[in-house]
């Protein structure tokens, strides 16, 4: 009686087996790295160097300041435009140096209120003090999708021309503000 021997297996079919897992490995591996790449301050931005959109938002009811439109980024002075909401705690934590900012008649500090109640954005002005020259109010949060607004607060830096210069994402705090925005308002005004 003859004995049948099975066929040793192939090297191609056991690579072939753990081939998901090493597919599975790498996209694991590719996705971590971009989740952790960086903070989401470094979010990049299509509109870098791009027109602001063009947009109309009425005034924040109850105060003194002018609504906002895209016709405001174009007098030839270099703004700061800030994203913000009553709502939003990092917003809270943010707006003393947005305060301090406001000091520096070298260039202008404006504000989209995002999504707000505003008898609750008054008050948040009225407690911390109002640092906005000119103040949107974006009740549905349609044109700061525009602007491309993942989340409040958000800060852009928009040059003489209305073209937007410098993004930021996130609350500002001092070291922030020195080393990234302040620079950022200085290259703009140099360009002009």
């Amino acid at each position: 009686m003859s004995e049948t021997v099975a066929p040793a297996p192939r090297r191609g079919r056991r690579w072939a087996l753990f081939m998901p897992l090493v597919l599975f490995a790498g996209l694991a591996a590719l996705f971590y790295v971009q989740l952790f790449a960086g903070p989401p301050s470094r979010l990049p931005s299509v509109l870098i160097g791009r027109e602001v959109p063009e947009f109309i938002l009425p005034p924040l009811e109850g105060t003194s300041r002018p609504g906002l439109s895209s016709a405001d980024f174009k007098r030839g002075r270099v703004t700061v435009m800030n994203v913000w909401a009553s709502w939003c705690l990092p917003c809270r934590d943010e707006h003393p140096y947005l305060v301090a900012l406001a000091r520096d008649a070298s260039f202008d500090i404006v504000g989209i209120n995002n999504k707000d109640n505003p008898e609750n954005a008054r008050r948040f002005l009225g407690q911390l003090g109002n640092p906005y020259a000119r103040i949107g109010t974006d009740v549905n949060g349609r044109v700061s999708i525009d602007w491309g607004v993942y989340g409040v607060p958000e800060t852009f830096v928009v040059d003489g021309h209305g073209r937007i210069a410098f993004k930021h994402v996130g609350p500002l705090n001092a070291q922030i503000v020195e080393t990234r925005l302040l620079p950022e308002i200085r290259r703009a005004q140099a360009a002009r």
